[in-house]
């Protein structure tokens, strides 16, 4: 996953941008391209100059990571601009199992583990010291918050936000574009566009 001597674009300037660029430092023989972002009072970010998404020919001369943590902007950068999607990156403190599948664009943050037979898809960010258990499935453009677990067998699907420190217990269904907030316990399966919180968790009352 992280073979190969190539530059990678970061598309995003925000706070989750520094550490992309963390990691991409960790990793041998990848270096940093160019960032991006089309906030025009963005200028730099940790030393280097911020280009504008206008200027195709440097966004597409590398592939691109997305460095946006918020699920359905990320999305809509990947379907609406002209970008090359870069294979998953993760950083050098990651564990991960070798019997695996982690599709393009995700990243993999510092002291994360991800366990065998795990399968993750493009363009999901698994942070800090999160847990992916064994059998666990990941549909595209899902946000693992630091420190939180998915335990054995569980299923996420797109979109879904999973907030910091959540534990989702085993062989769970969650639905797509899901909320969970932060410190929850899931103990039963939850319906597409809902949001839960608590231990254990329950529906968001409007």
């Amino acid at each position: 996953m992280t073979v190969g001597n190539q530059k990678l674009n970061i598309y995003g300037a925000s706070g989750h941008a520094k550490v992309i660029i963390d990691i991409i430092k960790s990793i041998k023989n990848k270096t940093i391209g160019y960032i991006f972002d089309d906030n025009e009072n963005l200028i730099e970010l940790l030393g280097w100059q911020i280009k504008r998404s206008a200027n195709t020919k440097l966004l597409i001369k590398h592939s691109t990571i997305i460095a946006i943590g918020n699920n359905k902007i990320r999305k809509e950068i990947v379907e609406n601009k002209q970008v090359q999607v870069a294979e998953a990156i993760s950083h050098i403190s990651a564990i991960i199992s070798k019997l695996t599948s982690i599709g393009k664009g995700t990243v993999i943050m510092p002291n994360a583990v991800i366990n065998a037979d795990a399968t993750i898809g493009t363009h999901c960010i698994i942070n800090t010291a999160a847990v992916v258990e064994h059998d666990v499935v990941i549909e595209n453009y899902v946000h693992i918050s630091p420190n939180a677990t998915v335990t054995g067998g569980v299923k996420i699907g797109e979109g879904t936000h999973v907030g910091a420190g959540v534990v989702i217990l085993p062989n769970l269904t969650i639905g797509k574009w899901v909320t969970i907030g932060a410190g929850a316990v899931v103990t039963k399966n939850v319906p597409d566009y809902s949001t839960v919180i608590g231990n254990p968790a329950k529906p968001l009352q409007k």
